[in-house]
């Protein structure tokens, strides 16, 4: 099973209404094929997959580097899939839609007849999801995507996506692969590494500056004034006895824990969380809340965070006008050769699962 994280180039433009009207309808018949022969769960894990779900991007329209590829594939499912027919429903989406993803999940919860309490899990998985790719993993994208895909049964995946500057990175999660929110979370990570270093909470590495940005919190947060103000400059810190590996970040000061910063800890301390996990599911604490704690434990404590992207592969097919490189034929023909793999395995019986292969070859010829 994967999660991951798809680094890709973006080129300007939409798709056209007319294609988007036969992406939803294609997408339509894709699950129907996928949900008849390996059911919701399988559908569930090759969404997961950066490669699988770039390959669906692929057979729907797009080239490898389209504009939209993320959200424009993630839309064409949210109208493909009705829940009443197929048992699993897509909530959220773009910009504003993305915000609107817990008030959908619970409408379609309620159409799926999930119990509040089923519903309240998701909505917290789906604010968790993305609490922690914007907030832990400080790799400077923005997140402006989030897709939330579950079922009846109430399995889930994420497809969410950031942005920075002219590039997209896309970070997958699978509720069955998911062992830890905070640790370790993407089994898969692929994209160009990003410079200057990327602040990684979710490592394991981090583990202890997790645990020690906890204690901070349950400690008396006018406590953090004192230890700022007396903690010594970087210069006499890197001349001490032990080795000096830090980023170029300067020291946490005093005058850098602003009033708000000071209310949203003063505000976790009063609630005393039992986990660090908890400690991020609060409303306020945000990137820089979390990256002040990290500088902090390390500089006061030496219980360092992760200074490295967690990328661990790169993920790309080339252009098929060469721009920026040609098509890697390899790797392209892999990904074809893993949606026909797919394709074959659902191979269809029995008269109703005829009509729906039917269907498919209607709409692909």
């Amino acid at each position: 099973m994967r999660t991951g994280v798809a680094d890709l180039p973006l080129h300007t433009g939409k798709a056209p209404r007319w294609l988007f009207a036969r992406m939803v309808r294609l997408s339509r018949a894709l699950v129907d094929t996928m949900l008849l022969d390996h059911g919701r769960e399988e559908l569930l894990r090759r969404l997961s997959d950066p490669f699988w779900f770039q390959a669906l991007s692929c057979t729907l329209g797009f080239d490898w580097h389209s504009s939209g590829t993320t959200t424009t594939t993630c839309g064409a499912l949210k109208e493909a899939l009705d829940p009443e027919i197929h048992g699993m429903a897509v909530a959220g989406g773009k910009g504003r839609r993305s915000r609107a993803t817990l008030q959908e999940i619970e409408a379609l919860g309620d159409m799926l007849s999930l119990s509040t309490r089923r519903i309240e899990a998701l909505q917290y998985a789906s604010r968790l999801a993305a609490k922690v790719d914007s907030a832990l993993v400080q790799d400077g994208y923005s997140l402006y995507h989030h897709a939330f895909i579950f079922t009846e049964d109430g399995s889930w995946a994420v497809v969410q996506q950031g942005m920075s500057e002219s590039r997209a990175r896309r970070y997958h999660w699978l509720a069955d692969a998911l062992e830890d929110f905070v640790e370790e979370p993407h089994a898969a990570i692929s994209g160009e590494r990003v410079e200057p270093a990327v602040l990684d909470m979710t490592a394991r590495e981090s583990r202890g500056a997790r645990e020690t940005s906890l204690d901070l919190v349950l400690d008396d947060p006018a406590h953090l004034r004192r230890l700022c103000s007396r903690q010594r400059s970087l210069e006499d810190y890197a001349s001490g006895p032990r080795e000096l590996a830090l980023p170029p970040h300067h020291a946490v000061l005093e005058a850098d824990i602003s009033e708000r910063g000071m209310e949203v800890l003063r505000r976790a301390y009063e609630f005393q969380p039992a986990s660090y996990e908890e400690l991020v599911s609060l409303r306020g604490v945000g990137p820089k809340t979390i990256r002040s704690l990290a500088l902090i434990a390390d500089l006061v404590y030496g219980t360092k965070a992760s200074w490295r992207d967690p990328v661990k592969y790169s993920f790309a097919h080339g252009g098929k006008d060469g721009f920026p490189y040609p098509v890697d034929r390899q790797l392209y023909d892999h990904s074809i050769s893993f949606l026909r793999e797919a394709l074959e395995r659902s191979r269809l019986e029995g008269a109703e699962k005829h009509r729906a292969l039917a269907r498919l070859g209607t709409l692909m010829s």
